[in-house]
């Protein structure tokens, strides 16, 4: 084969694999069976409807057992990665409590306070659409909601 054709084999190539990675903050992979929570050391994916990911901008990422755990690690960052601060974040997502679909942390509300335990006892259970979280809120005895706002979980005011 010519050099020619070698580097447009190659470029061709590098095009498909590049392609197939998700860009920073798309779409969250699955954890493998060997991904353990960076902050408690549970392996993870026998918790799939509870899993949360931290993705930073340099493309690594880490797993979490729950969202609990996950903002126990955005809250203290250099003690669990050294060095590390909110700005090398590029995306944090959970898993959705109705539909398990991972969805990106600003995109759903967060009940605290209910009878639904995660993995490790109570947690803040993730729900899409506020008219959603403010039902389970109810149905499940929870005690408020929540919303993350890139630096901190603010109170949701109660509906009128």
């Amino acid at each position: 084969m010519s050099v020619v054709k070698s580097m447009v084999v190659l470029g061709s190539l590098l095009l498909v694999f590049a392609g197939s990675r998700p860009a920073i903050g798309a779409e969250a992979p699955v954890p493998g069976p060997k991904e353990r929570c960076a902050v408690c050391g549970m392996f993870v994916a026998p918790y799939a409807n509870w899993v949360s990911q931290v993705e930073f901008k340099d493309g690594s990422r880490l797993f979490f057992d729950g969202p609990k755990d996950m903002f126990i690690f955005f809250f203290d960052l250099p003690k669990y990665r050294s060095g590390a601060k909110a700005a090398d974040i590029a995306a944090m997502f959970v898993t959705e409590y109705y539909s398990t679909k991972v969805m990106n942390l600003r995109e759903v509300f967060l009940v605290v306070g209910s009878d639904v335990m995660g993995p490790m006892g109570q947690e803040l259970v993730p729900i899409a659409g506020r008219e959603q979280a403010e039902t389970f809120l109810r149905d499940h005895g929870g005690k408020k909601i929540m919303q993350f706002n890139g630096a901190e979980l603010t109170e949701v005011a109660a509906a009128q």
